[in-house]
């Protein structure tokens, strides 16, 4: 099986819409590792495309603070913003559905969907070494994993952990692995074009992805929204 494993799509409809173009006659089935929603003008949009076209979807924590199952106090002054115009614009089945959507682990087949790691879904995983503690918790061999916006993630292999840094990878026997499809709306790793992975669970194989997409019209629609300008802007430079 072919899959398009997808994650942190915020609201951007321009971008989602070009990771499916871009993908196009490369999968199956499209798995997301949560945040459908928060900073981007098109929550519905994206909300009902996931609804209908995604296999298995888990929750972030954009999407637990939108359908108000927390409160805002560790959001930001600009996340808070957000959030609370993404939760009035929702409709209501487009709330229910994001409410009901479950925490990871999520497991596919015979692999695991996480938002922040396998330990806590909050968690950010950043460093090597907080991978390295995240490994002891793996509740499958392969887990794939959101939040952070980065695309890549790590491989634990005779006791140590390492980065992934690469575009193309196998899926060892006897190594663990913890990848992040990176952001479909939002990359923080000063690239800005749109990212995801296609994963052959046959040939064990995985391939990063990264495609432009139309930034300014996604960026329009941020501040005919009233959004603040920042979270336009920074779509540009990939931060």
């Amino acid at each position: 099986m072919r899959y398009l494993i997808i994650s942190d799509i915020h609201g951007n409809w321009e971008a989602l819409q070009a990771v499916l173009h871009a993908a196009k006659g490369q999968y199956e089935k499209v798995l997301c590792c949560g945040d459908l929603i928060g900073y981007g003008a098109d929550p519905n949009a994206v909300v009902e495309w996931v609804r209908d076209r995604c296999h298995a979807v888990i929750r972030g924590n954009h999407d637990k603070a939108g359908a108000d199952l927390i409160d805002l106090e560790w959001f930001n002054p600009v996340a808070k913003i957000a959030t609370l115009w993404t939760h009035s614009h929702l409709t209501p089945e487009n709330v229910a559905y994001v409410h009901g959507l479950p925490a990871g682990p999520l497991m596919v087949d015979d692999f695991a969907l996480v938002h922040g790691s396998p330990l806590n879904e909050d968690e950010y995983l950043v460093e090597v070494h907080e991978a390295a503690e995240a490994f002891a918790y793996q509740p499958a061999q392969t887990v794939f994993f959101g939040h952070t916006h980065v695309q890549g993630g790590f491989e634990w292999r005779r006791g140590r952990t390492f980065r992934i840094e690469t575009v193309e990878m196998t899926i060892e026997p006897g190594n663990a692995y913890l990848i992040n499809p990176g952001s479909v709306g939002q990359p923080r790793d000063e690239n800005p074009d749109a990212s995801f992975v296609i994963f052959d669970s046959e040939w064990q194989s995985v391939h990063f992805y990264r495609t432009p997409y139309d930034i300014e019209t996604a960026q329009a629609k941020i501040r005919k929204a009233g959004l603040p300008s920042v979270l336009a802007d920074r779509l540009a430079f990939g931060r």
